[in-house]
Formats: C-alpha cells, structure tokens, sequence
C-alpha cells in the first residue's frame, strides 16, 4: 500500500475520530455539568430528585432528573452511546492504519525491544484487553467501594501500563498505547456497563416492576470515571506531535503527571458547577500547577548530552544526515511509508539542516524521536556530532 493511500486513510479515521470524539466528550461534560448543578425546587414530580433551567440558542429548557426512573417512558427516549462506540472504533481503526501497518517505523524501537511486527501487534491488543478487565474487578471489588481508594487504584493501574508500555514499545508508542489503554477502559465503560444497567432499567419500567436503584449508582460511578480521564486521554491521543513527552526516558512519570494535571483540572470544573464554594476547591489549582512545572522540567531539553571538545566537518554530518534522515527527508522519499518528506523538511545540503536547526534539535538530538523507531539505529555519538555542528551556527 503507497505512502499516499495510507496518508488517506489515516485523514479520514482521525477526521471521523475527532468528529465523534467531540460528541462523546461533549455529552460527558454536558451531563455532569447538568448532574451538579440540579437542583431542589417546590412543586417537583413524584420520584425527581432534582430540576435545572436552562438557555441555549434562543430558548429556554427545563430539565427533571429522576432519582431512579419515573414509572412509564416515552416512545422516543434518547440514547447516547454511540459516540462512544464510534470514538473507539475509530480510534482503533487509526491505531491499526497507523501503528500496526507501520509496526516497524512507529511502534517498536529495537533499542527498547527487539520485536517483530506480529509480537508488538499481539501485545498491543492483549494489554487494551487485559486492561479492562483489571480495571472492572477494581470497581466490582471492595476497593470500588471507597471513591478515593479506587482513584489510586487507578492511577496506579495506568501508570504500571505506562511504565510497561515504556519498556516495550518506542516512546511514541508507548504514549499512544496508553492513550488506547485509558480509551478502551472509557469506552467499555459505556458499552459494557452504563448502557446495559440503563437497559436492565428500561426493562423492568416497561414491565411494571421497580428498578434496582444499584444500576444507575453504578453507572454513574463509571460515567464519573469517564469524564475525569477525558482531559488526560486527549493529551495521550495527540502526543505524537510533541517528542518532548516520549523523549524523557521516563514516560510513566509524564503520565502519572498528565494525569494529574488533566484530573485536577477536571475536579475544579465539576465542584465549581456543583456549586462548591472557593475555599474548598482552591487547593486543586496549585496541586495542577506544581505537576504543570514538573511536567515541563521533566521534558526539559536534556543537558547531560556533552558537546564540550567535539569537533565536526560539514561532510561528516551530511553523511550523518545522509543515513538517518533523507530516506524520509527529501523531495522524493525512499522510505516505503512516505510519498512526501513530512512536514515538508527536506535535508540535503548544510544549508537545509541549518535551516531546520530546532526542529533537529529537539528530534533528534536532545530526544530519540528521530529516525523513526531508531530503525536506521542513529548512535549516541552520531547525535551528540549532530548536536555540536548545530550548536555551533
């Protein structure tokens, strides 16, 4: 398959991606939002535990939550699934179109693990899987119980998945994977539990019995959970963009600060349209801003990379470049997965590379992003030369 198919399939899922992923996130922020800022009022319907007024677009609306379900249902209840089946099947549509087609180039670097294609494959799928499960019995054991336990217990399950991923896959890799991980979990979430106990309610309504009030409290429970690992999923989706976060060396630890960051954002939100006075929420913000600095200091160019002494001639880094970076970098790639040098660099002369100074750098000198997955196995050496002729114009 050309480079330039595959770079077609690839626009499409993400755009596709990105469209249902909007109306998923969108929905999860919408009824949380809603769910905290209901309120008591006089004169309420039997079973309604509480009603917002709202105005959008020109209008008013008036909308009742009830407390388990009211006896009868309309003929056109709304559901909202599937944005979330469609998030995830087109997320893992692009996680096929571009990483496991690719397996190679953007998942395995042989300097973390020496895998086939077919291995980093099998592991992927494996881990989405066992991912889930892991994360259901936390939730379905004692520990599901207590909110806060079960938020460590978390935390430390996509952390330990980060930490793993980290060591067996590139760092691209490895963060996207974490992404699918948290993503799979989410999506499961609905697919799994929330619209099967809403279902179970459904049932019992049109049969005249009484819901079983646990369904809806579990369902929420993993609604909750969906709308705090929105903002740290998002940043894990687009990571690729930016190799600072893979070029650390220590991807759990940028993880486990995403998720901080993304989660304490998230908690201010929701106690805010819960209503929360100031006080009790303000210590969310230096708790996000402290992992924010650490985040960055952490993906912080490195400095422990020693130029002082070494000496290199514009032939040597040309034949540097030569073997690493024109396969893809040049009018008409040699690489199988390009019809196009990526983001238009090209670099075939001294002029071309000092042109594309900072980009270099932060790719491929002081971070592993570049070559692709090493595949071309770039040295140490080779880049600190790189880096010395580049710090020197």
């Amino acid at each position: 398959m050309s480079g330039f198919v595959v770079d077609w399939l690839n626009l499409i899922i993400r755009w596709a991606h990105l469209v249902v992923g909007i109306g998923w996130i969108g929905t999860s922020f919408y009824f949380i939002a809603l769910d905290l800022s209901l309120r008591k009022r006089e004169s309420m319907a039997e079973g309604v535990y509480g009603t917002a007024w709202e105005v959008h677009g020109g209008g008013f609306y008036h909308v009742e939550k009830y407390l388990v379900a009211p006896k009868t249902l309309p003929p056109d209840l709304l559901w909202y699934k599937w944005e979330a089946y469609l998030t995830w099947v087109t997320g893992f549509a692009l996680l096929v179109v571009q990483y496991y087609w690719n397996a190679g180039t953007y998942l395995i670097n042989p300097a973390v693990l020496p895998l086939l294609p077919s291995q980093a494959i099998v592991i992927s799928m494996l881990s989405l899987a066992a991912g889930w499960f892991i994360y259901d019995g936390l939730c379905r054991s004692v520990i599901g119980r207590n909110t806060t336990v079960l938020a460590v217990a978390v935390f430390a399950l996509i952390v330990a998945a980060s930490y793993i991923f980290s060591h067996v896959y590139s760092g691209r890799g490895a963060l996207i994977h974490i992404g699918a991980f948290v993503g799979t979990i989410m999506a499961v979430n609905v697919f799994g539990v929330i619209i099967p106990n809403q279902k179970k309610v459904t049932a019992a309504l049109l049969a005249g019995q009484a819901p079983d009030p646990a369904l809806g409290a579990v369902s929420k429970q993993r609604s909750v959970h969906n709308n705090y690992l929105t903002l740290p999923v998002l940043v894990m989706m687009v990571s690729n963009h930016y190799p600072m976060l893979a070029s650390t060396g220590q991807t759990w630890l940028v993880i486990a600060l995403i998720l901080v960051i993304g989660g304490g954002a998230r908690h201010f939100l929701n106690r805010h349209d819960a209503g929360d006075p100031f006080h009790r929420i303000w210590w969310t913000i230096p708790v996000t801003g402290v992992a924010l600095v650490a985040a960055i200091v952490l993906t912080a160019p490195r400095s422990d990379l020693d130029l002082t002494g070494v000496e290199v001639s514009e032939g040597e880094v040309l034949t540097i470049v030569a073997r690493h970076c024109v396969m893809c970098h040049s009018s008409r790639p040699s690489h199988e997965g390009f019809d196009a040098p990526p983001k238009e660099v090209i670099l075939l002369s001294v002029a071309d590379i000092e042109k594309h100074r900072e980009q270099i750098l932060v790719q491929a000198v002081h971070g592993d992003a570049m070559p692709l997955g090493n595949e071309t196995a770039m040295s140490e050496e080779e880049r600190r030369k790189l880096g010395a002729f580049l710090e020197s114009r």
